[in-house]
């Protein structure tokens, strides 16, 4: 697949942008269009400068700037989101707006512009609490939060525009995501927590919940593997690591990573031990599929997790 120019929502993002750094690596002409509600404009920095990369302030909420955003570009990958689900518990028509409205105005803007290729930043959220695990594509979407239900209903709304005008799109269903620039997350929470106090760590849930965990690098790499390789007009692939790791773990690999011998660690469970309103107990995907075409990740969850904490650390 030879290098074109491609849009990326959410370009100064976590994920977004270490895709953009990806996509210039090989050559492409990329556009990033963010709102900075949540991107970091320190996170493509470095590509200001580069003639080869666009950088707008722009809000998919608008359909007039969506439109501006995806002119003459070849490929949309549509990363933009916020990405906090509690948020989702106590202010669900963020996750409403920034989530669905923005998507049905950027799918508007590629039909009316007639942009035929998308990718899509999913997530495990949309299979909700399921009955075990690890769980793959064919399962039930039964989201338990009103973020994993924003993500559902992108991934509908992108499934009936590939239908009705020929998008080509390939859905992403990720794990949970760490590296560099990570700011929110389970991870990021702890090292922040321990670097401001390195005697006491407070845990949301009982520490029993399950996650898998995938490096950003990897994460990319799976995209733009999936991109180049699969041949539906509509697919999903989960984006994950076979194996799976519990919080309580995750707290005793961050603090062993920071180099910390004792830490006295509060729990604090809500009802069947998650951790807020909306969390899931257990989740991990089986990511069967994406090893049949050929990918596989480099890196497990539990390395994925100790160098994140080396890279948050310093970052921090």
């Amino acid at each position: 697949m030879k290098a074109r120019f491609a849009l990326v929502t959410g370009g100064a993002g976590f994920i977004g942008s270490h895709l953009v750094d990806r996509l210039v690596s090989e050559g492409w002409s990329v556009r990033i269009v963010d709102n900075f509600s949540s991107g970091r404009m320190e996170n493509i920095e470095h590509h200001r400068g580069n003639r080869k990369v666009e950088i707008l302030r722009g809000d998919l909420k608008s359909p007039k700037e969506a439109e501006k955003a995806v002119r003459d570009v070849d490929v949309v990958f549509h990363y933009a989101a916020n990405p906090e689900v509690r948020v989702s518990t106590t202010n669900p028509d963020i996750h409403f707006n920034e989530n669905v409205v923005a998507t049905f105005n950027l799918l508007e803007a590629m039909r009316k512009n007639d942009v035929k290729q998308l990718v899509f930043a999913s997530s495990s959220s949309v299979y909700g609490e399921p009955e075990a695990i690890p769980i793959n594509e064919d399962a039930p979407i039964k989201p338990v939060s009103v973020y994993g239900a924003s993500k559902a209903a992108r991934e509908s709304l992108i499934h009936a525009y590939s239908n009705l005008y020929g998008i080509r799109a390939v859905i992403l269903r990720y794990a949970n995501v760490v590296g560099p620039r990570l700011r929110h997350g389970v991870v990021y929470d702890f090292v922040k927590k321990l670097l401001r106090n390195q005697q006491v760590l407070e845990v949301l849930g009982d520490g029993t919940q399950t996650r898998s965990y995938i490096y950003v690098t990897d994460a990319v790499n799976a995209t733009i593997f999936t991109l180049k390789n699969t041949r539906k007009d509509f697919d999903v692939y989960n984006i994950g690591n076979s194996d799976w790791v519990a919080v309580k773990e995750v707290a005793k690999i961050v603090a062993e990573t920071l180099g910390i011998a004792s830490v006295k660690t509060i729990y604090k469970p809500l009802l069947h031990g998650i951790g807020w309103p909306g969390d899931v107990k257990h989740i991990a995907l089986d990511i069967t599929k994406l090893v049949k075409i050929g990918f596989k990740p480099n890196m497990n969850s539990l390395n994925a997790i100790r160098k994140t904490v080396s890279y948050v650390a310093k970052e921090l």
